[in-house]
């Protein structure tokens, strides 16, 4: 009689430098990148915002659809967008265990991505950016 092992659901892989979740989302994440489920849902979760100017080579490589990817992912809402100076501004809201779980994501970037800095500020909380993740414009 042969025995069938079956791989966890919840179980990050990584396909061609990408995350595949087949059912894990947020959790998986977390999970994966060493925050564990215990730590994200330990006590009263408060919310906070920070945003996340990123630097190098992240426009015309996708950074955009990462970042709202990775957020989404990870369950944290607000936006993403290109700045005119080369940089892109996200604005998240989450709370910690989960804007560090996606600053480190930012720092790694895409696969065609060239990540030079990740600076990171606290910022007010938005109500109109609570609801999901988008990717905006700014011209």
């Amino acid at each position: 009689m042969a025995r069938v092992f079956r791989q966890s659901q919840t179980a990050p892989e990584r396909h061609a430098g990408a995350l595949n979740f087949r059912t894990g989302g947020a959790d998986a994440l977390l999970q994966s990148r060493g925050c564990g489920k215990d730590s994200a849902r330990r006590g009263a979760v408060k919310n906070q915002a920070k945003r996340y100017l990123v630097s190098g080579n992240v426009q015309g490589v996708g950074f955009r659809f990462f970042a709202e990817r990775t957020a989404e992912q990870l369950g944290v809402t607000g936006y993403v967008k290109n700045l005119f100076d080369g940089r892109v501004e996200v604005y998240a809201i989450g709370n910690a265990a989960q804007l560090q779980a996606l600053r480190v994501e930012l720092q790694r970037g895409p696969r065609f991505a060239s990540v030079a800095q990740v600076t990171e500020a606290e910022a007010e909380l938005l109500p109109e950016f609570s609801a999901g993740f988008t990717i905006e414009r700014e011209y």
